[in-house]
């Protein structure tokens, strides 16, 4: 029997919907409603790539030379972007997770983080995928079950889908005041500048043409239940919408021009995240689970007419 690169595949549907969760790092590979793409997929018989769909735990985006301290303590983790003296989008997405629970419509996925070399504390991870009215939802929870307090942030990484074609033809609307300025060798966090005015300025909905994007954007509007919106809508006037709760203050927006050639703007990378890039450094936005603690932290996306 061959085995796929990402593992078992766990298929979930609710009327017209269909998602498709893997084993390997727990992530999404594929969602789509009545056959128009939702997120954009890769391949079954390909390995993850760009990091479509993957679980980031403990910590999203890039920690600068892997190294951090907490409570007074060194770490150093392995270089996951050597090409950037970074470690990129935590520890979890070569892992092999399990199916805890399992029907129709949901399933959760689970793992245990043990202590290792540059992350000593040891973490249960779930993220449960649920489709219904609503589309996709998920919700990742976290147990510190460690006997000692761990630093700890998580995000997602979908690539948003346009249908059909590339991503230029799209119109995108993300309603953030802030954006996370990074330098341009390492993409390591340099400061912050308001959006009004400049090119990245997307609260009206703006056509993304040819616009590169790789960058956080925080300080985001929210509606009277605390959710933020992206909403990117396609030539065929759907509209792909994904929400965030308010344990996400930041997404980061990557419109996929680094990835392979064949595979460039295929979709628009849209990565909810608790705590902008470096966090484990520079200490910004980072949580702390103390033994026992839990953490659950939502998110959801859906297909909308226009």
């Amino acid at each position: 029997m061959t085995i796929a690169p990402s593992g078992e595949q766990f298929e979930i549907t609710s009327g017209r919907q269909r998602a498709t969760i893997v084993e390997v790092g727990g992530g999404i590979r594929d969602y789509e409603v009545a056959g128009r793409r939702v997120l954009d997929p890769y391949p079954v018989d390909d390995m993850c790539d760009g990091a479509h769909g993957s679980v980031l735990v403990p910590w999203p985006n890039r920690l600068a030379d892997g190294r951090y301290a907490f409570d007074g303590v060194d770490h150093q983790t392995a270089l996951t972007e050597p090409e950037k003296a970074n470690a990129i989008h935590g520890l979890l997405r070569w892992r092999s997770w399990r199916a805890a629970q399992r029907t129709p419509d949901r399933v959760v996925m689970g793992t245990r983080l043990h202590p290792m070399i540059g992350y000593p504390f040891c973490l249960d991870v779930s993220v449960a995928y649920e489709l219904g009215d609503d589309g996709l939802v998920v919700a990742t929870t976290a147990t510190n079950v460690g006997p000692t307090s761990c630093p700890y942030g998580c995000g997602q990484h979908p690539y948003l889908s346009p249908g059909t074609g590339l991503i230029d033809a799209c119109t995108l609307q993300l309603d953030a005041q802030t954006r996370i300025l990074t330098d341009n060798q390492r993409q390591l966090p340099t400061g912050t500048e308001p959006v009004a005015g400049t090119p990245f300025d997307f609260s009206q909905g703006k056509l993304l043409g040819n616009q590169q994007v790789d960058f956080a954007f925080t300080d985001l509007a929210r509606d009277p239940s605390g959710r933020a919106w992206v909403h990117l809508t396609g030539l065929d006037g759907r509209r792909v919408e994904l929400w965030v709760d308010e344990h996400y203050p930041i997404v980061e927006i990557y419109t996929g021009d680094t990835l392979q050639a064949q595979r460039r703007r295929q979709g628009l990378g849209t990565e909810p995240m608790t705590c902008p890039p470096n966090a484990f450094q520079s200490g910004e936005g980072l949580l702390r689970l103390e033994p026992g603690q839990s953490l659950t932290t939502t998110w959801g996306v859906g297909l909308k007419r226009r």
